[in-house]
């Protein structure tokens, strides 16, 4: 029987974690967590913070209990193209990589829980289910890659947009089900424009047409309230 967060056997950081279920530390029972935990450790890293370099091997993976992470290609002339956002309680890094082929930063101030590679690889052979939700995870990125390679390379500057602020809307809140109707922007208007393949003044001028069509409100240039939740959908799936 599965031992609950609850129980007084489960590591008292585990118990409140909002990656304990959601995460992949979901598929570990009490022993197992508590033998992971023996090895983690949680850190706190501002906007902007360089997590792992490209092209260096990282020691440690971690799961994102909060915050947003950015994931950028380098080109050999130093041109840099964000290809990827990551949300807790999403997974960090690669059990049986070498070095990153991204520059991972911190979009946001973030949180994470790290465990040592050799670690999260022993778990992994010893325990089926622990490896099916790493499997499910990378699986999961894929799904959501391919989702977003269709929106790069097929949908309009209206549409690219929209459909940003409504991953923003699903997944900044993990421990909220559907979209959250008010969250920061983790990125400024170039980092926005760089991830969906367009001009920052593309950016602020979809942005001001959302406003002025009564889908969003923004204040404070990065607060966004989404204030008609069917019209930002209609927009995304080009209706309008």
């Amino acid at each position: 029987m599965r031992m609950d967060i609850h129980n007084a056997d489960v590591p008292v950081l585990c118990r409140a974690c909002e990656a304990r279920h959601r995460g992949i530390c979901g598929a570990l029972d009490a022993p197992e967590l508590l033998r992971l935990g023996r090895t983690s450790s949680r850190h706190e890293y501002g906007a902007g913070t360089t997590l792992v370099a490209a092209g260096e091997r990282p020691e440690h993976c971690s799961n994102i209990l909060s915050g947003v992470v950015k994931l950028s290609k380098l080109l050999p002339d130093g041109r840099q193209q964000v290809v990827e956002l990551q949300f807790a309680p999403d997974f960090l890094g690669r059990p049986f990589g070498d070095e990153s082929d991204v520059l991972v930063e911190a979009a946001t101030d973030v949180r994470l829980c790290s465990f040592p590679l050799d670690m999260l690889q022993t778990m992994m052979a010893g325990s089926a289910a622990f490896e099916t939700r790493m499997h499910r995870q990378a699986l999961r990125q894929l799904d959501d890659a391919r989702d977003w390679m269709m929106t790069l390379g097929r949908k309009n500057a209206a549409e690219k947009v929209a459909s940003f602020l409504l991953m923003l809307s699903r997944h900044v809140r993990p421990q909220q089900e559907g979209y959250s109707t008010s969250f920061a922007l983790p990125m400024g208007r170039s980092d926005i424009a760089d991830f969906l393949g367009l001009t920052t003044e593309t950016v602020s001028r979809q942005l001001t047409r959302l406003r002025k069509d009564g889908a969003i409100a923004i204040e404070r240039t990065r607060h966004v309230e989404v204030l008609d939740l069917d019209e930002l959908k209609e927009v995304a799936a080009g209706g309008t």
